[in-house]
Order: C-alpha cells, then sequence, then structure tokens
C-alpha cells in the first residue's frame, strides 16, 4: 500500500514510518518540522520504499495514496502553546486538507485525536460517550479544541461524503524519540534526572496520569485502521494510573539519580486526573497494552542518555 503519515518525523509519527517500511509499504512522510526531527527519520532516508517531503498540512496537498495516518500536531503544551495559532490551524485546516485528499482518492484517514478532548474530566476513568469538560478559552484550548474540531469534521466528512474515517484518542504515550525539550512529564523527569538537577513537580504531585509506551500506541493505531466497521473514536491508552509524585520517584530509581523532587505552581487548566477506559478497544479491536510503566522506561532512559552525549549536555 502507499501509505501517507503526516507528521512523520515527530515521535510517533516516525515509530509508524518505520514500522511500515519493514513491512514494505510506500511510505510517504510529510513533515515541516515545526517540531519533528530528521534525525527520528534519517536511518529510513535510503531506502527505497521512504520518501520525505518538506510541507506543512495546514496548507494543500495532491497525493496518490491508500490510507493516511494525520498525525501532525505539537502535542506538549510547550509546543503547542508557542504558536497557539498555528497548533488550531494545524489541527483545522490539515484535518480538512486530509480530508479533501481522503475523499478525492478514496483513501482511509486516521485522525490521531487526543485524551485532551476529555478536559479536566469529571468522569473517571474516560469512556468514549464522555463529552468533556474542556475551557474552551483556556491557555491549552488551541490544542484542545482543535483536536475536538478535527473530530468534527471528521464525523461531518463520514455522514456527508461517506469519507473511510477512524479517530483514536491518544493517552499520554513516550518512548525513544521525544525531544530532549519536549515539555512532557516523563521525558521532563527523565532528561532532569539523567542531570541529576531538582525534578520539578507542579502542585502536590498527586495528579493522575496514565502512561502508554509507543509500541503499545503503534500496534493500537494499526489495528484500528485495520478494523471494519467500526470508526471510532476509540481511546488508545494504558489503564494503569499513577500520581507524578510516584512517576518521579520511579525514574530517580532507574536512573540512579541524585536528584531531589522540588513543587511548584500549578498551571492553568492542568487536569487533575486522566486514565482512558479501553473496552471498547478490548471488544472492538482485541487490542490492550502490553508493556508496563517499568519495563518502558527502561527503554526509554538509555535513548535520552544517548541523547544528552550527543548534544554534549551535562
Amino acid at each position: 500500500m502507499r501509505i501517507l503519515v503526516t507528521g512523520g518525523s515527530g515521535f510517533i509519527g516516525s515509530h509508524l514510518c518505520e514500522h511500515f517500511i519493514e513491512q514494505g509499504h510506500d511510505v510517504i512522510c510529510i513533515d515541516n518540522f515545526f517540531t519533528g526531527s530528521k534525525n527520528n527519520i534519517r536511518h529510513l532516508i535510503d531506502h527505497w520504499n521512504f520518501e520525505l517531503v518538506r510541507h506543512d498540512v495546514s496548507e494543500p496537498i495532491m497525493l496518490e495514496v491508500d490510507q493516511i495516518y494525520n498525525f501532525a500536531c505539537p502535542a506538549s503544551p510547550v509546543h503547542y502553546q508557542y504558536n497557539p495559532v498555528k497548533t488550531i490551524k494545524t489541527s483545522v485546516m490539515g484535518t480538512i486538507n486530509m480530508l479533501g485528499m481522503a475523499k478525492r482518492v478514496n483513501a482511509r484517514l486516521m485522525q490521531a485525536s487526543t485524551s485532551e478532548v476529555y478536559g479536566d474530566p469529571k468522569v473517571h476513568p474516560q469512556t468514549e460517550d464522555y463529552w468533556g469538560n474542556v475551557n474552551p478559552i483556556g491557555i491549552r484550548s488551541c490544542y484542545d479544541e482543535g483536536k475536538r474540531v478535527s473530530e468534527t469534521l471528521m464525523m461531518d466528512y463520514y455522514r456527508q461524503n461517506k469519507v473511510d474515517i477512524k479517530i483514536i484518542r491518544i493517552f499520554n504515550t513516550y518512548g525513544p524519540r521525544m525531544a530532549l525539550n519536549d515539555g512532557r512529564v516523563v521525558s521532563n523527569f527523565i532528561v532532569q534526572a539523567l542531570q541529576n538537577k531538582d525534578i520539578t513537580i507542579y502542585g502536590e504531585g498527586l495528579q493522575t496520569r496514565s502512561f502508554q509506551y509507543v509500541d503499545d500506541l503503534v500496534d493500537g493505531a494499526i489495528k484500528m485502521m485495520q478494523a471494519e466497521d467500526f470508526i471510532g473514536p476509540v481511546n488508545i491508552g494504558n489503564p494503569n494510573e499513577f500520581t507524578i509524585k510516584a512517576l518521579a520517584e520511579k525514574v530517580i530509581d532507574l536512573t540512579g539519580a541524585k536528584s531531589k523532587i522540588i513543587h511548584k505552581p500549578l498551571p492553568a487548566d492542568d487536569p487533575t486526573q486522566r486514565q482512558p477506559d479501553i473496552s471498547l478497544a478490548k471488544e472492538k479491536l482485541n487490542w490492550q497494552p502490553t508493556i508496563l510503566l517499568e519495563e518502558g522506561l527502561k527503554k526509554t532512559i538509555p535513548f535520552f542518555e544517548e541523547e544528552l552525549k550527543k548534544n554534549k549536555i551535562t
């Protein structure tokens, strides 16, 4: 198949590209390198079945493909708040452009949505039929509401134009190829611990998150793309819930760091709880994550050690 991965040089997109290359598919990776990195796909460049196109999905593009994985969008608060207008344009215009392409060439399109559509949830754990509790004018809303609109667009193109769609809601994901300056909690803690710096926790650290290793996400996304008669949305995440404080302590333990935990004020609209109910994924996709947090962290820490060395950061 000819498979397009938007945001293909990003953390998750590069893992998808790698998987499809190994399967022998023709892969087109498009990225504007706002948060993606050529280093993530450098090892794929010489493959006969890999193409890299520098392009911004908020602008139209004409390609002939069978499947589209729309993963283009900054996903960390540090990056999406840096240019909030660009973030929401990526979600809205990018999705419109990919839907237009899917409609034109009769391709199947997957939208990478997010657990952020649930906002600061009043329902726990979160099921797909929960509409969320989102602040539409907050500092995170460029991302939250952008992804909510992208889901709306997907459903409207499906209902009005019969476009072949899939929607996955991705929960916190970590693993190799996250950026050093990603700004999300797992990468922050690992980088701070490897440098024996104080580990920064916002608030008391009692807010909870569920962390899934990137290989589990890739497996779930592919199973969803292959599923017939099910368009989603479906939660793809690890239901094992940890406090931020417990994560920090685990990272210190696994790295052998001398770091101390320090507390800073909680940022605006930071969700207090986040845990996926994955009953639907189990039922419809026969999918559930298999990699436990400790195992995933042990695979991720060496990557960050290498990155710090490469960048001569001590």
